[in-house]
Parts: C-alpha cells; sequence; structure tokens
C-alpha cells in the first residue's frame, strides 16, 4: 500500500476555514485562456508526445465538486479537521481499541468517540462494521454539505444518481469475528450478517439502500490507491452520460488488530511507540515505516451542468485523472518512479494542464524508505522546475488511512484551493537530500493554488493521481 515491506519474495512477484460558494446561477460561461505546451518537454524523450488539448468548456463535459464529507482522527466536520491540520496537529496515539501490548507497533490515527446516531437508525446499525458507518456517515454529511440533505434529495433523480466507495481491506472487524467464530464454534456460531458485512461492496450498497440512489454502484478496491481510482471512475461515469452526480472516495476501518499484526509481519510500520506523534516523518532521512490510520473521505461529484440547474454550491473543480500499474512488484514501488511519473503526465493529459500550470501536489509520502523517493523521483521527472511547487503530506498527521487515504488527501488539496493556505508537513527535522520541494515543512504557508495533484499509490503496483482546480467559470 505504498509503503515499503521488508518482505523476502519469490522472484515470481518482480518483473524486471471558510469556504468560497459560488452560485450557480450567476455562472457566465468564458473560454479559459489555457497554454498548448508540449508535455513531453518535461519527459524523457524515449516517450510519446502529445500537445495539451485545450480545456474543456461544455458544462456536460465538465465535472465539479459540490459537497464534502469525511471521518478522521479530527472528528466529522470537514472545517475542524482542516484547521487541526493547519495547526500542525498530530492524531496519532498509542492504541486503546484492544491490547496491543505485545506487537513492535502499538499506536495509530485511531478514531475515537465516533458516533454515528444521527446518521444510522439504531435497527440499522445492528452487526454493521465500522468500514460500513464510516462511510454512512461520511456520504450522508457530504451530501448536506451539497445541500441535499434529506429533505432536499427530490431536487435528483435518484435513477442517475450513484456511489462508488471503495475500501482497500472492508470490513475488517466482521471477518476476524466471523474467523473466531468458525474455528471456536464451527460454521453455526457465525452471524448472519456475516457474509454481507465484510464484502468491500457493501457500504456503497448501503448507502444507496439508505439513499435509494439507483445509479452506478459499487466498490474499487486498489489498496492504498482506492480513493483516487473511485474518483477517477465516478468522473468517466458522469462524462460518459451515466449519471448526473455521483459520491465517491474511500474508506477503511483498519485499526483492528488482524491490520495492525498484518502489516507489523511485513515490517511496513514505524515502531516509535515512544513518541508515536513523532512517527510518521515523510521524507525524512530518520523515518522507520508508515503509521497505519482509518477514516472515510468522499466528495460529492456531479456535472456542471447538473450543478448548475439546482443552482448547486461549486467547492472546486475535477480536471481529470489517470490511474496505471507498475507492474514490478506485490509491495514495493518502482525504485525510478517511472510508473507514477506516466500516470502524472496522463492525468495532466486527460485534465489538459501543461506542467507548469501545477504549483501544489498533495504527496502520498507514507514515511516509508523506499517510497518517499520513489514518488519524488517521479514529480521530478515530471515537473522539471520545482521552484514554484509547494508539496505537502497529510499523513504526517492522520497517519496513512489505506483506501480512505486519497478521500481525506483530496479534501485537504480542496480545503487548500479554498483558503489559500496549506498544512505543514510535521515532523520534518532532517530532509532527504534528494527532495527538491518545499515540503511546507512544520508550520504552514500562505499559497493560491493554481492547480493541484493528489498522488496515491498501493501495493501491487497501482497508481493513482487527479487534478484538481478552483472553480472558474
Amino acid at each position: 500500500m505504498g509503503a515499503q515491506a521488508l518482505l523476502t519474495l519469490s522472484p515470481l512477484w518482480v518483473s524486471p476555514l471558510n469556504s468560497t460558494r459560488y452560485n450557480c446561477s450567476k455562472i457566465v460561461l468564458k473560454s479559459p485562456i489555457i497554454p498548448t505546451t508540449n508535455i513531453c518537454s518535461h519527459l524523457s524523450t524515449s516517450r510519446p508526445c502529445a500537445t495539451v488539448p485545450k480545456r474543456e468548456k461544455d458544462p456536460k463535459k465538465r465535472v465539479v465538486i459540490t459537497g464534502m464529507g469525511l471521518v478522521s482522527v479530527f472528528g466529522t466536520d470537514v472545517d475542524i479537521y482542516y484547521q487541526r491540520l493547519l495547526a500542525g496537529e498530530s492524531g496519532i496515539r498509542l492504541i486503546d481499541r484492544f491490547d496491543a501490548s505485545k506487537l513492535p507497533t502499538r499506536f495509530g490515527g485511531q478514531i475515537c468517540d465516533f458516533k454515528s446516531d444521527d446518521y444510522i437508525d439504531g435497527k440499522n446499525d445492528l452487526g454493521l462494521d465500522d468500514c460500513q458507518r464510516y462511510c454512512i456517515v461520511a456520504g450522508k454529511k457530504a451530501l448536506e454539505d451539497a445541500c441535499l440533505g434529506t429533505d432536499e434529495l427530490y431536487k435528483i433523480d435518484k435513477e442517475r444518481a450513484g456511489i462508488l466507495v471503495g475500501s482497500g481491506i472492508g470490513g475488517g472487524t466482521v471477518f476476524s469475528n466471523g474467523v473466531e467464530s468458525l474455528i471456536d464454534g464451527g460454521c453455526r456460531k457465525i452471524a448472519s450478517y456475516f457474509m454481507p458485512c465484510y464484502v468491500t461492496n457493501m457500504a456503497s450498497a448501503l448507502l444507496a439502500n439508505d439513499l435509494g440512489f439507483m445509479g452506478p454502484n459499487y466498490s474499487i478496491s486498489t489498496a492504498c490507491a482506492t480513493s483516487n481510482f473511485c474518483f477517477y471512475a465516478a468522473a468517466n461515469h458522469i462524462l460518459e452520460g451515466e449519471a448526473d452526480i455521483m459520491i465517491a472516495g474511500g474508506v477503511e476501518a483498519s485499526v483492528i488488530p488482524i491490520g495492525l499484526g498484518g502489516f507489523t509481519a511485513c515490517r511496513a510500520l514505524s515502531q516509535r511507540n515512544d513518541a508515536p506523534q513523532m512517527a510518521s516523518r515523510p521524507w525524512d532521512k530518520d523515518r522507520d515505516g508508515f503509521v497505519i490510520g482509518e477514516g472515510a473521505g468522499v466528495l460529492v461529484m456531479e456535472s456542471l451542468e447538473h450543478a448548475m440547474k439546482r443552482d448547486a454550491p461549486i467547492i472546486a473543480e475535477y480536471l481529470g485523472g489517470a490511474i496505471n500499474c507498475d507492474a514490478y512488484h506485490i509491495t514495493d514501488p518502482r525504485p525510478d518512479g517511472v510508473g507514477l511519473s506516466l500516470c502524472i503526465q496522463r492525468s495532466l493529459m486527460n485534465a489538459g494542464v501543461s506542467a507548469e500550470e501545477v504549483n501544489y501536489v498533495n504527496a502520498h509520502a507514507t514515511s516509508s524508505v523506499a517510497g518517499d523517493l520513489a514518488e519524488v523521483k517521479a514529480l521530478m521527472d515530471v515537473f522539471k522546475n520545482t521552484s514554484m511547487i509547494k508539496m505537502n503530506a497529510t499523513k504526517s498527521m492522520i497517519g496513512h488511512c489505506l483506501g480512505a487515504a486519497g478521500g481525506l488527501e483530496a479534501i485537504a488539496t480542496i480545503k487548500a484551493i479554498q483558503t489559500g493556505w496549506l498544512h505543514p508537513t510535521i515532523n520534518q527535522f532532517n530532509l532527504e537530500s534528494e527532495v527538491e520541494f518545499d515540503t511546507v515543512a512544520n508550520q504552514k504557508q500562505h499559497h493560491e493554488i493554481n492547480v493541484a495533484i493528489s498522488n496515491s499509490l498501493g501495493f501491487g503496483g497501482h497508481n493513482s493521481v487527479v487534478v484538481l482546480s478552483e472553480f472558474n467559470p
């Protein structure tokens, strides 16, 4: 999941705070002036060249963000989440949800005091995994943010409203409990809700059942690249005319014994038990692995035409994205970063953006020994001049939330676009010399964002990149 794992693997696995709101009734569409730059001038000359197309103008072919919702170590309010990120506050703590005393790593981004009372009926909550609870709460809060609360859903055609929230693991607690029941008492002891509540698609399905959304509905599972894969796919459903509006993102409830134990077994986690809040230190020379986290991050995405018709609050624009695979190793990224570099290149082409327009990167940056520098190499391959680009790491404060990571980071990216403030990358003590970017070390910075990209990488070599900007009519 983007982190270096020191497994001994067979060669078979390796191949050579105020949101800006726009009243859509006042929008006047204009043709933006976009430089038609040859993007390949910024990339290796061995790769095929293509001219960046002009930015899309047709409101049917533009995808905008109209709502955000999350569940995080900092709670379920988007503005409070970003305020605490801006303050450089760490949400990492010693785990007390279960006995982790015998594990080499005993801390993480554990969600505490989570309540779903206002969003999930008590009877329907019975038997759910936190994975589904986080998704339902984040999804409904995103709809409220998009002015589509329970009393306002009549404004949309539910047959053309879809949900695409993925997860790397799915219902891990339900699965673990089911296995224990099987071992202890046989199959008759397994709970009746076991099968539906551990599969990864059930978060999207349950949210759709609750809301009555009958459009595209499924789950993508590409480890820690999941959320961006979902954004990319959701946008394509809108652009292909298959949906007017999509709830998309990722969810993970991974701070559980098997989650912590599994990543410990492949030696991917930091072991700074004496200083957990200083354990996640992206790009620092003394980093020793990632910190596990959990939560949910989702966006309401819709066509500009649809948003205008319902006078929706437009908070950002999804310009484009891309997905691909390193085809290299089961856990490690390509050391040269070529797979991610190609993914970034393709995302810019898809977005109609030149490399020179990008001035902010929300990096994957897990705090892994190999992964951090591989991502930097990929970025430097695309962006030859790094002097104008700011880059930060949300995971330094909330940990690595696996399938939910890209969703929570997309929200941080959009808040940065809205506010003009970048949250710091905390725990920057001894920066790697190869990192030729301003990493917003330890203190927030003011930065007017032109175009932003958010990267996500996953175990298996999955790469995903989304391109976001302020909405400009």
